[in-house]
Order: C-alpha cells, then sequence, then structure tokens
C-alpha cells in the first residue's frame, strides 16, 4: 500500500482535494486521516483512534497540528467516521 499524502495545515486549512480546501478540525471526523503531525511527531487521528483499539489515543489538540497524513488516493475528499460507525 502507498504512503499517505502529507498534508500542511496553512492558516488552519488543509487541500483536501484538489478543488476543496477545509478546516483541519474537520480531519478530526474523516476516515481519510490516517494520522496527524504534531512537533513532528506522528500521532493515530482522532478518528482511526475511535475505531480502533488505541482509543486510549493522546486526546489531540487539531489547533497544534501542523500536517495531516491523509489516505484519500481516490480525491473523494471529507467523508464522516460517523457515518461508518452508526
Amino acid at each position: 500500500m502507498s504512503e499517505p499524502r502529507r498534508l500542511p495545515v496553512i492558516r488552519g486549512r488543509v487541500q483536501c482535494t484538489e478543488k476543496e480546501s477545509v478546516p483541519v478540525d474537520q480531519c478530526r471526523l474523516c476516515v481519510h486521516s490516517a494520522r496527524v503531525m504534531i512537533g513532528g511527531r506522528e500521532l493515530p487521528s482522532p478518528a482511526r483512534a475511535y475505531c480502533s483499539r488505541c482509543r486510549d489515543a493522546p486526546d489531540i489538540d487539531m489547533a497544534k497540528v501542523e500536517a495531516i497524513l491523509c489516505d484519500d488516493k481516490q480525491g473523494e475528499g471529507f467523508r464522516n467516521i460517523a457515518n461508518i460507525i452508526s
């Protein structure tokens, strides 16, 4: 499997798709958000932590996130994790 795309956070937003920039807070709930970068460290994304055994992952302050590691290879864009777990 290929590596996730590294989406830098610029002024609180990430370039989710070629045409869409979204607030980084939205990544907290996105199925494609694999990991977040804070202080040069990779941490599980809040969405992935919620769905996996790493539910004890630290609370992520999205305002401190420097980049999102996104596994959206098809250009789908934001997809809410709630649609999958409900």
